[in-house]
């Protein structure tokens, strides 16, 4: 920062001319740019602005109209104060005349009681002005340094965000252009008291171009974007206030080299999930995983636009019933894809939810409804939406059943949202393993629609059913294993079409007496005979619990 006419007053040089401010009292932080020495009447037209004015006032002119005019002339060209030393033209005061335009104009006026070396002066201040740009220039490189290691490291948002922060030593609040909170820091201060009702605080700030202080809130916002596409905007959030006239926002080149940074990582990962849906799979970790408290989660999504303190909470759980597994590069593109496809359902549904990855296979939705909303006609809307969009987007046949949606238990707080998410993951687990339709009338699935899939499920880390599982079927793993076989696929198809052997052999593609033969080994290796129901049941439910453990 430059040094301001107060801080050049408090130099040991000036203070032995027992200075005294006669006008302009209010306007002490004026940064002082420079040091100007003259006594010229019409020296505005050598100045730039900045400026502090050293003179005598000898040559300065005697009538009224002449004085008004050279403060007048001095004020508009932009500098910071005019000093005066008294001795050779005026001794005890200055005229009013002079005093009254500079009071008028707010240019600080200030009278030198003792003479003093103007050069001394000059070299003072010059060397102060010297040591803040080269400080400045340090602090820049520092600051280009520093963002230049994040954009090369890929850093996410959150990071960034933190580095603004930590350098600022102030809030920073990352927003979309709905002025929803998509990662903030609080630099140490309550979380509440940043986040609470920021949608409306942050419409109310608007300062022009791309880059502005607004005085009123104190905040310091630049845009976010790249390539003529703005999307959101960072802010630094400080006291109220004005900044010191023609002076720059300390910040300001902090703020918007985070801005680039932020701007250059949504180019790089523009083929990755999207910055909202980051942060809505973060709240959704963070409500599973408990590394976020019950106010924690409200209050951040509250800022993200999803209310749902006083809403009825439901968990959905996303999956794509499977398929050939796709390359890892290929499977991220896919599950990015299907997010923002749910995401796209909720909105044309015009629900409000938390809507984001939940591991490598599936989407996880919290979806918040109000009191005048019926759950199932919104369960329905939205399970009937994301097979049509899914449908449109080639990601299923037009007759294709669609994703699995699996729902969980509504709930009444945010408290027990880690309870409904949970049972919906459950749910969908067991669920990918059904036929398609099943009976049910829902176009999405519930616990009670599972049965003993579900059941199993629930039960998969009992060592009593991993147990049963190695019991039924292990001789039978044993020997795939070694001989690289597919007899366990045999006996599955068998039991799925309900022990009919000429359907299971056209189901596995084989001709009826190599199929048979398949399965005669299947009754050698187990010791068991195929023909009993009972049997038949007992592996049935193995190889259902088979797969769940898998899960």
């Amino acid at each position: 920062m430059l040094p301001t006419v107060a801080r050049v007053l408090d130099l040991e040089v000036m203070r032995r001319g027992l200075p005294q401010v006669v006008a302009g009292a209010d306007r002490l932080e004026r940064p002082v740019r420079w040091v100007h020495v003259s006594e010229l009447p019409d020296v505005a037209g050598m100045l730039q602005g900045g400026e502090l004015v050293l003179t005598t006032g000898i040559a300065l002119p005697e009538d009224r109209e002449g004085l008004a005019r050279y403060v007048r002339e001095l004020d508009e060209v932009g500098v910071a104060g005019l000093v005066v030393e008294f001795g050779r033209r005026y001794f005890d005061s200055l005229p009013r005349a002079l005093v009254h335009a500079a009071e008028q104009r707010g240019l600080p006026l200030v009278t030198l009681r003792r003479e003093v070396r103007f050069v001394a002066v000059t070299e003072a201040v010059h060397a102060l002005v010297v040591n803040a740009q080269l400080e400045q220039l340090r602090i820049s490189e520092s600051v280009h340094q520093v963002f230049n290691e994040l954009v090369v490291e890929g850093a996410e948002p959150p990071e960034v965000v933190r580095q603004v922060a930590r350098m600022a030593g102030a809030p920073v609040v990352l927003e979309n252009l709905a002025h929803q909170v998509l990662a903030h820091d609080t630099a140490g201060r309550p979380e509440v008291e940043l986040l609470e009702d920021w949608e409306r605080r942050s419409r109310g700030v608007r300062p022009s171009g791309r880059t502005g202080h607004d005085p009123r809130s104190g905040w310091l916002v630049t845009t976010v974007g790249a390539r003529g596409q703005d999307w959101g905007r960072l802010v630094l959030v400080q006291e109220p206030g004005p900044l010191p006239e023609g002076e720059p926002h300390p910040h300001a080149m902090l703020l918007e080299r985070g801005a680039s940074a932020l701007a250059l990582n949504r180019l790089v990962v523009r083929d990755r999930e999207s910055l909202e849906r980051q942060t809505h799979r973060t709240l959704l970790s963070g409500i599973l995983t408990h590394a976020l408290t019950v106010s924690e989660v409200a209050l951040r999504a509250q800022a993200l636009g999803v209310p749902l303190d006083g809403r009825r909470l439901v968990g959905v759980v996303l999956r794509q019933r499977r398929g050939p597994i796709p390359a890892a590069l290929e499977a991220q593109a896919r599950l990015r894809d299907f997010t923002e496809l749910a995401a796209g359902a909720v909105r044309a549904c015009r629900l409000s939810a938390l809507v984001g990855a939940l591991d490598d296979e599936g989407v996880g939705l919290l979806i918040a409804l109000g009191t005048q909303q019926d759950e199932h006609a919104a369960l329905d809307a939205f399970s009937a939406t994301l097979r049509r969009m899914s449908a449109e987007a080639g990601r299923e046949g037009a007759d294709a059943p669609g994703p699995v949606v699996a729902v969980g238990s509504s709930v009444g707080s945010v408290r027990d949202a880690r309870r409904t998410l949970l049972e919906a993951a459950q749910v969908a687990d067991a669920a990918l393993h059904d036929a398609p339709g099943g009976g049910r009338t829902a176009s999405y699935y519930r616990l009670p629609d599972v049965r003993l899939r579900g059941l199993l499920h629930l039960l998969r880390d009992d060592a009593r059913l991993q147990t049963y599982v190695e019991r039924e079927l292990g001789p039978l793993l044993a020997h795939d294993a070694e001989h690289n076989g597919q007899l366990v696929q045999m006996l599955r198809i068998y039991l799925d079409q309900g022990r009919n052997k000429s359907a299971a052999a056209d189901a596995a593609h084989l001709s009826r007496p190599s199929f048979y033969d398949r399965l005669h080994k299947v009754e050698r290796i187990l010791g068991v005979d195929l023909d009993q129901v009972e049997s038949c049941l007992s592996l049935h439910v193995a190889l259902l619990a088979l797969d769940a453990v898998r899960r």
